[in-house]
């Protein structure tokens, strides 16, 4: 039997077994409900809502600090002797590189494809909303975290929902927290595995294979698949091996690297256009509130820009607090006010140059209400509206967003699976495995049914996840008051003196009021 011929046997038999799963959880977890003439799934109304909530709550902490955010990554509130593995930068860097991928590239250019250049607008408010958001879970993520004796980190929602709920509500919260806890680190561990990383190389490999003459190109052929696979597989293995630090050092170099040369791929093609900006402006701009040719209008053209953003920047689904919780610091409301950051380099900034180059170079494949053309075919157009060469830039940026997301992913899922099977050297070798085979896996198989199945389990995540943020909101607003106040001290040349633990009341009516 040829390597072809398995695989595709593989692919189909996984698919037959789990379709029936997958399409059922994807009925469940992406309900929508008819709205104005279109569909609006309940889970990114959820997640919008989570937004405008905490923005409010916290009096649009992301507008109102976000100097204060950028001080932080810089290092000007830096604490000396404190415990954790990585900087802010790194911390930041290691988060986007799970978030900034081929959403980016390939889901914005389905959102301005389906919902018009106007989607572009509601995309940068959801990512705005977001940023509150990412705020809260992290502080709760460095807040609950757990130092190990050999200086290591764990954090992330199977640490801060049984933790933070405990504290909270006594032993009922304690027994929730834990099955909550173990339910979380289930989906975020299935999530790594295929989403995070199967599905990356998957299609890192597909555009690598589509510029270097397709099928009967040099990678084509299953012999070209199997190379590819297997250097991911060693790149990430012994990246993954050397932990949270090796991780932050790649990403911290990488994520700069491929966020600047995205963004300057599209400058290219604005500044080529630069005559068209203001037009292209004009249109996002009426197009969010008298869009043409999309269905539901202006409440339809929200709707797709909101459920773009909110599947890239992951605002909500507790994975990024996992990457933030190893960073150095004694106030967790530091890397909140960083991690606010994340949507806003993430949705505000990537999604959008992504939209804007779309608009402008406004390629043929660019079709209102269409669902024929990929994603990442259209943002390719665009590209190659400018430059015959253009798509090679784009494939340089594909398989450097791929591989940040599948180093990010495999730190995010060996922190639940040390959570589910314990910390020991037996078992952080086998999911080091586990996982490096799964990245060979990706070049091969495309097991999409697994694949749709994990989006749907991510997203399950958002819903515990979030419910858990509302009930620890006071205890994020304490740690920021805290934090602020060290900065004033700091700011007045006053001696940093170690502050004590902020203390949970001993009843839920003490934090109402």
């Amino acid at each position: 039997m040829s390597l072809d011929s398995m695989t595709d046997s593989v692919d189909k038999a996984v698919s037959g077994f789990f379709e029936p799963v997958a399409t059922w959880l994807g009925e469940v977890v992406f309900y929508s409900v008819p709205v104005a003439g279109t569909e609006l799934p309940l889970i990114v109304a959820w997640l919008a809502v989570a937004g405008l909530v905490f923005s409010a709550w916290f009096g649009f902490i992301q507008l109102r600090k976000f100097r204060l955010a950028v001080d932080v990554v810089r290092g000007k509130y830096d604490e000396k002797g404190s415990a954790g593995e990585v900087n802010h930068f790194q911390a930041l860097t290691a988060a986007v590189s799970g978030t900034v991928g081929l959403g980016n590239i390939a889901g914005v250019a389905v959102a301005v494809s389906i919902g018009g250049a106007g989607a572009t607008f509601w995309m940068i408010l959801c990512g705005l909303l977001g940023m509150a958001t990412k705020f809260v879970e992290v502080t709760l993520g460095v807040k609950y975290r757990e130092v190990h004796a050999d200086g290591t980190v764990s954090g992330g929602p199977m640490h801060y929902l049984p933790k933070g709920l405990a504290e909270r509500f006594g032993s009922g919260g304690k027994v929730l927290g834990k099955v909550l806890a173990v339910f979380a680190s289930v989906l975020i561990l299935f999530f790594g595995l295929f989403g995070g990383n199967l599905f990356q190389v998957n299609q890192g490999y597909a555009q690598l294979v589509s510029v270097t003459g397709g099928e009967s190109g040099v990678l084509g052929s299953s012999g070209g698949a199997l190379f590819f696979g297997l250097l991911i597989a060693a790149l990430v293995g012994i990246v993954l091996i050397g932990g949270i630090r090796s991780i932050a050092s790649v990403t911290s170099r990488l994520v700069p690297a491929m966020a600047g040369l995205y963004i300057v791929a599209c400058l290219v093609v604005i500044l080529a256009n630069i005559s068209a900006v203001p037009a292209a402006i004009g249109t996002i701009i009426e197009g969010a509130f008298n869009p043409e040719g999309v269905a539901g209008g202006v409440l339809g053209a929200l709707i797709i820009g909101f459920k773009r953003a909110a599947f890239s920047n992951e605002a909500g689904l507790g994975s990024a607090p996992i990457a933030h919780s190893a960073v150095k610091t004694k106030h967790p409301a530091s890397e909140g006010l960083v991690a606010l950051l994340e949507p806003f380099i993430d949705t505000v900034i990537v999604c959008t140059m992504t939209a804007l180059t779309i608009v402008i170079a406004s390629p043929d494949s660019w079709k209102v209400g269409s669902g024929d053309v990929q994603g990442v075919t259209i943002t390719s157009d665009a590209f190659e509206t400018v430059l015959p060469w253009f798509p090679y830039v784009l494939t340089v940026a594909v398989l450097l967003f791929a591989i940040s997301t599948v180093l990010t992913w495999g730190y995010y899922g060996l922190k639940a699976w040390t959570y589910l099977f314990g910390r020991s050297r037996g078992s952080e070798i086998t999911y080091k495995i586990l996982y490096t085979v799964f990245s060979v896996a990706g070049a091969l198989l495309t097991l999409q049914t697994l694949i749709s199945m994990a989006d749907a389990f991510l997203f399950t995540l958002a819903v515990i996840n979030i419910v858990g943020l509302y009930l620890l909101a006071p205890v994020v607003k304490r740690e920021l008051n805290s934090f602020l106040a060290f900065v004033k001290r700091r700011k007045n040349g006053e001696d940093d003196e170690p502050e004590p633990e902020p203390k949970a009341p001993a009843s839920v009516g003490a934090l109402t009021g």
